[in-house]
């Protein structure tokens, strides 16, 4: 059986979030909402361009290109796409899929075109009336991945006509109706102004559904609490990471009521020691921790977990509770995520803060295009060194290419980060 997925949306203009397709009061920052929506267990994001012209249609398709690089969940986007070439850039923007407003009298032919240029697992149009549904029932299942219903009041009449799966977007919560409608085959998702509610409790929804028999994306444990060892106060130690850094944040100690309600609400819940009882790090602080995996140990006694951490883990405001310093031996770095990050941050040091007699200063100082002439340069010089035999040149080479490349992605304010989702992308 197909998962049901829970879909948010976000309605962007001049490259902002605002509330509705009708409502453009600006809300909180679009990336930190969509932080929220990554993490908080929404299987899918719809993102409505709401631009009036081409230099603010190429504002927001920036800024969905800028969501797409630090989201792990796909996204669908659509909005003032009236030629291919629109098509064309939201994909290249990192969406999944572009969602084509079918109501629009140029949008038949246009998806028709799209769908032989891309595929039509790349298409999702948006249904207001069942006009465009009615005229393209007999190709629309060799057109489309699927549909987005703009009303539930659509529902029967487009089951009637054709069996494309679709999200249908609701306008209030009712959980009896929510649970009703997913047990339909046809539907693959519900969508509504309060799932886009960031107060909404996600992961608490699909878990209820779940329960009820309604397969949904949410954590379904290999492990359960019988099968871990628990130590003498019948707790288990939890060693928790960030999942980006891989910094250590934190020991805790969970029970069986808080390993299952980890589970249930996809957020770090732990059992207090101190103060015997429940708690969900960061209800108060605000500094939750979403789980994105716990994995217990060869001895099944010790859980690591992956977090997405919001601010700092430790109480005393320190991104990790690990900063107080024992003993330190000085080692070379060999990490290359790390070594690159190292030197990265060096160069952008010398850029804020200049010394005199600097190389990487020199190259900063004689502006952008000096910096490009020795990017070149440098490239040339490993096709050269690669002709060579000694490997030793061509990493020499290879070495001082990455760093002019590296004082280039500073001078351009493009990081490391960027460039590693952009390749996990592709």
């Amino acid at each position: 059986m197909e998962q049901k997925n829970i879909v948010a949306t976000i309605y962007l203009k001049n490259g902002k979030a605002v509330r509705s397709l009708e409502d453009h009061t600006e809300i909180q920052n679009v990336y930190s909402l969509c932080q929220i929506y990554n993490d908080s267990g929404i299987d899918k994001i719809i993102i409505f361009d709401l631009s009036d012209d081409d230099d603010e249609h190429a504002k927001n398709v920036h800024t969905i290109k800028n969501i797409n690089r630090n989201l792990e969940i796909k996204t669908c986007a659509g909005g003032n796409i009236n030629r291919i070439d629109d098509v064309k850039k939201l994909l290249y923007a990192g969406c999944v899929q572009v969602i084509m407003n079918a109501s629009k009298p140029a949008s038949s032919s246009l998806i028709e075109e799209a769908s032989n240029r891309f595929g039509k697992d790349r298409i999702v149009v948006s249904v207001s009336n069942v006009d465009y549904i009615f005229k393209n029932k007999n190709a629309l299942r060799d057109m489309i991945h699927e549909m987005y219903l703009m009303s539930e009041d659509l529902i029967d009449a487009v089951e009637n006509i054709t069996s494309v799966p679709y999200v249908v977007r609701l306008s209030e919560y009712n959980y009896d109706n929510i649970f009703e409608l997913l047990k339909r085959d046809n539907i693959r998702g519900i969508s509504g102004p309060f799932i886009n509610d960031t107060s909404r409790d996600i992961m608490k929804l699909k878990s209820s559904l779940a329960s009820d028999g309604i397969n949904m994306d949410n954590f379904s444990p290999d492990l359960k609490w019988e099968d871990l060892k628990k130590n003498s106060d019948g707790l288990i130690p939890v060693i928790v990471q960030d999942y980006k850094t891989d910094q250590v944040l934190m020991l805790a100690y969970m029970n069986e009521e808080a390993f299952n309600t980890t589970i249930n609400i996809g957020k770090m819940t732990y059992w207090s020691r101190s103060r015997n009882e429940l708690w969900t790090k960061g209800m108060t602080s605000g500094h939750l921790q979403y789980v994105k995996s716990l994995t217990a140990d060869c001895d099944y006694d010790t859980i690591l977990a992956k977090v997405s951490q919001v601010g700092a883990a430790c109480h005393t405001g320190e991104k990790s509770c690990f900063h107080n310093t024992i003993v330190k031996k000085e080692y070379i770095e060999k990490n290359p995520l790390k070594v690159f990050e190292e030197v990265y941050n060096i160069i952008a040091d010398r850029k804020s803060n200049p010394i005199e007699g600097s190389y990487t200063n020199y190259l900063f100082d004689k502006g952008i295009d000096n910096i490009l002439k020795k990017v070149g340069e440098e490239s040339t010089e490993i096709i050269i060194a690669a002709k060579n035999p000694d490997p030793e040149e061509i990493k020499y080479e290879i070495s001082d290419f990455l760093y002019h490349c590296m004082v280039l992605m500073v001078e351009k304010g493009v990081t490391w980060e960027e460039i590693t989702t952009e390749l996990a992308q592709r």
